[in-house]
């Protein structure tokens, strides 16, 4: 039996943001045996912490969802730090956490009762080509026009941002998961004046069982990256993601000496044991 627990990452209520199973002491388990159960929680991903490798690092996790591992992603960084402390992890330093993934080290700190992750580099960024837009516009049932902007936003998940007009045409999409192929696409909007949150953001996930994520750390670093690059944000924003879906997402972006920095509330749902 190994410890297990789910905790909800990226909202300040439990069970409104995005959920994460977390396999802890999982040394041992084989490739196969790590994507069969994350396919069993029937989550957008699972996790399994082991000891690290690197010198550096605090602890090891490897991320899985149902269907492929990622080399990184944003919600199980955080969520995975937060389970870890929770069962008795203790940083090599006092004011951060090293986690050791596919993607390298990834530091993590807590402030103001918030988790926050330092966004590895882009692997791929730069604009869109004119045919990857199209197709996009036709995936989300958009004419091209209202695409305003779009960008290659990889880090570990091939994100591609689309910039909106404004929140409600955000929220207005409806796209047929059928017309999304295998695209991953995150849309921006800014909200209107006087919103407690800066910008709208949806994620469509094409060739995945889970086709709307409701709060995505790794595309909210992206375009964190892009807006602060392009003048579209302020030095520090907090952006809404799942409303949409029911969900009350809240993301906590910032640049500090041109490093991204992505946050938001961690809460423990379950606590127990698992037979792997």
């Amino acid at each position: 039996m190994r410890r297990y627990s789910e905790v909800d990452v990226f909202s300040d209520q439990p069970y409104l943001g995005n959920p994460l199973a977390v396999v802890h002491d999982a040394k041992g388990l084989d490739d196969a045996q790590m994507q069969r159960f994350a396919k069993w929680t029937n989550l957008a991903e699972t996790t399994f912490i082991m000891a690290p490798s690197h010198p550096e690092a605090d602890y090891q996790v490897r991320i899985f969802s149902a269907v492929q591992e990622f080399p990184f992603a944003g919600h199980p960084t955080l969520g995975s730090a937060s389970a870890w402390l929770a069962v008795g992890g203790q940083p090599r330093n006092k004011d951060h956490i090293i986690q050791e993934c596919g993607a390298g080290l990834v530091k993590i700190r807590i402030a103001d009762g918030l988790f926050a992750f330092q966004a590895p580099p882009l692997t791929r960024y730069e604009p869109a080509d004119e045919s990857t837009i199209r197709d996009v516009a036709a995936a989300l049932g958009l004419s091209r026009d209202r695409i305003l902007d779009a960008a290659w936003l990889v880090n570990g998940p091939e994100w591609i941002g689309i910039r909106l007009a404004d929140a409600r045409e955000v929220l207005e999409l409806a796209p047929d998961p059928a017309d999304l192929g295998a695209l991953s696409i995150g849309v921006v909007g800014p909200q209107e004046p006087g919103h407690a949150t800066a910008f709208e953001v949806r994620a469509f996930l094409g060739g995945d069982p889970v086709w709307e994520d409701p709060v995505t750390g790794s595309l909210n670093a992206g375009l964190g990256r892009w807006l602060f690059d392009t003048g579209m944000a302020p030095e520090n924003y907090v952006a809404s993601q799942g409303t949409a879906v029911g969900c009350r997402g809240r993301v906590h972006v910032s640049i500090e000496e041109g490093e991204v920095w992505v946050g938001g509330a961690v809460s423990a749902c379950v606590q127990g044991d698992v037979r792997i």
